[in-house]
């Protein structure tokens, strides 16, 4: 089955050039658009996209609202991915612990959107993108310990650690030469254990936490 996908932001160009990309491709399906918050709370209610690719700032509902309103009671409603610009890090924190499971900047190229695209659909966390960890880096010096972090076990503090170093499911299961869906297990224990609803909340309690160090 193909991904559906719901792209939304103010300015037209960007709408169309992200269509055109992701258009070319067989497994994903641009199935609408929308120029603002409020017009893309009413398509995903409507469409149910798999994925939706959230513009931060425009008129009438930003992206942030738009974000809460559609994660509202269900965070797995969709996985919503921002799209932002260096100096937007505050805003785009805020849409993280909205339920936002990672972001790209808008002058990602074809082949980064439609790779990002499928990773968040499989359920992995958009954390490649070296903005990202410059990010959640700049914000953990907060320091908030997770209580849930001492009950991971050792190989689930693993996982985690692989997990904010940006690596995908597959890739941490080569690491530590397990299977995928072994990996898949771990993490959902880990949502499970810190009380968090995305892969991207529990990687910004890690930083947060102290589990992985800033820049390491």
């Amino acid at each position: 089955m193909s991904t559906r996908v719901l792209i939304v932001d103010d300015q037209a160009l960007v709408r169309a050039g992200f269509r055109l990309v992701l258009e070319t491709q067989a497994d994903i399906e641009v199935v609408g658009e929308a120029s603002d918050g409020e017009e893309a709370v009413a398509a995903a209610r409507r469409l149910r996209p798999d994925v939706v690719l959230m513009d931060v700032r425009m008129p009438r509902m930003d992206g942030l609202e738009a974000t809460r309103r559609m994660l509202d009671g269900d965070p797995q409603a969709c996985r919503i991915v921002m799209l932002t610009t260096f100096d937007l890090d505050e805003y785009v924190y805020a849409a993280i612990e909205a339920g936002a499971c990672g972001f790209l900047l808008k002058d990602v190229t074809p082949d980064q959107l439609i790779a990002a695209v499928r990773l968040v659909n499989a359920g992995d966390a958009l954390l490649a993108p070296s903005i990202t960890r410059r990010l959640i880096e700049r914000y953990a010096a907060r320091r908030t310990p997770n209580p849930g972090l001492d009950t991971l076990t050792e190989r689930e503090a693993d996982v985690l650690r692989h997990m904010a170093r940006g690596l995908a499911n597959q890739e941490i299961a080569a690491r530590l030469y397990v299977s995928e869906a072994t990996v898949k297990t771990h993490v959902a224990h880990i949502l499970d254990k810190l009380h968090v609803e995305n892969r991207v909340q529990a990687v910004v309690a890690a930083y947060e936490s102290g589990l992985v160090p800033s820049g390491g």
